[in-house]
């Protein structure tokens, strides 16, 4: 039975892993492994070679380029210790991936559109990662700055379990994990691989059998089908279409998360069964754990967070979800996304909020 082929996301991902990223992420655990067993002191190094021979092969020269350019960028500007110029820094950096006439250069550098894609992901994602090098540079006094020289910042821009696609893992957690490695055995270690491959071959039958079967997305592009189905029906399309996200990304994210902890790493924790969600605060808290983590230690928390006043903490998840959609493309739609999930956040905040009244809990 053919798939359904409207599903961008797991269509695109599925067909780079089978043609090369699969075999480069083998070739990492390769390197990993080997360097550990013989120059474990220099093991950072040797997978930041790895990283940026594999991105160099994957997107070119000139793609290499871009991205050694925005983290040289980066840590230029993160001398002046200042994190407001920082982050003025990486949106404008963000931004050059909107400009038409750069767009339109960067495509002619591939074959394919395909191959530009690739490289308009990657870039997005290397600047998360750009970012989160700066601020901690920023915030670190000078005792600590061999910790957050330019080579570890290649370490961590270069490291290739999470070069294209994420998870995300903010520079403080990875710098001090790659440093204090658990040295586990042979055993544990292959343990820990078999039972990861299972898994995830398990999750990816799944997401397999759910877009060769049930056809939701193709269902959601055609409004006739749609105007004729009951309410129940269409809340039935969309919790299989959230359940369809969730598997995917058990998929897309735990390929990377079984390296991290193939490298001694802790990897953030893989998405929440979003049946078992009924909040957006936990959606946003369990199901992108490396996101969450980014945008509360970067946005939310600098901005004053829960321990301002009321309208510093509207203002600071209103910040957050802007940066959110900014990151995501920007597009008008991903704008209403966002203020609808900010409003679902305040509200259920709100609810709590009186709620914890104790005249409220009395009545109750």
């Amino acid at each position: 039975m053919p798939q359904d082929p409207m599903d961008f996301e797991w269509s695109y991902w599925i067909e780079w892993g089978r043609e090369r990223i699969l075999w480069l992420l083998a070739g990492h655990l390769l390197v990993s492994q080997v360097s550990r067993l013989l120059v474990e002191k220099y093991k950072p190094w040797c997978l930041m070679v790895y990283g940026m021979a594999a991105c160099w092969l994957l997107l070119g020269i000139k793609g290499f380029a871009v991205i050694l350019l925005h983290a040289a960028i980066s840590f230029a500007v993160a001398q002046f210790q200042l994190s407001l110029l920082t982050w003025l820094c990486s949106l404008i950096l963000l931004s050059t991936l909107r400009i038409p006439a750069v767009e339109e250069a960067k495509r002619k550098w591939y074959d394919t559109e395909n191959e530009y894609y690739l490289l308009l992901f990657t870039v997005s994602v290397r600047c998360l990662f750009c970012t989160s090098f700066s601020l901690e540079y920023c915030w670190h006094g000078p005792a600590q700055k061999p910790s957050h020289s330019f080579l570890w910042m290649l370490a961590y821009v270069f490291y290739y379990p999470t070069f294209h696609n994420g998870p995300l893992m903010n520079f403080d957690e990875f710098s001090k994990q790659m440093r204090r490695q658990e040295a586990l055995s042979l055993k544990t270690n292959l343990s820990i691989l078999i039972m990861g491959i299972v898994r995830i071959v398990f999750w990816w039958c799944l997401a397999e059998l759910m877009i060769h079967f049930m056809y939701i997305h193709a269902l959601y592009s055609s409004a006739p089908p749609l105007e004729a189905a009951s309410y129940w029906a269409l809340g039935g399309l969309a919790l299989a279409q959230v359940l369809f996200f969730y598997v995917k990304y058990l998929v897309l994210y735990g390929v990377p998360a079984l390296l991290l902890q193939m490298d001694g790493l802790k990897p953030p924790a893989l998405p929440c069964c979003v049946s078992l969600m009924h909040s957006f605060t936990k959606m946003w808290r369990s199901f992108d754990v490396g996101l969450h983590r980014f945008l509360v230690r970067y946005i939310y928390v600098p901005m004053g967070g829960s321990q301002s006043s009321l309208l510093g903490t509207l203002f600071s998840t209103a910040l957050t979800f802007a940066f959110v959609s900014y990151w995501h493309g920007g597009q008008s739609y991903l704008w209403y996304w966002g203020a609808l999930n900010w409003l679902g956040v305040i509200v259920e905040n709100g609810v709590k909020r009186i709620l914890s009244i104790s005249l409220i809990q009395e009545l109750i």
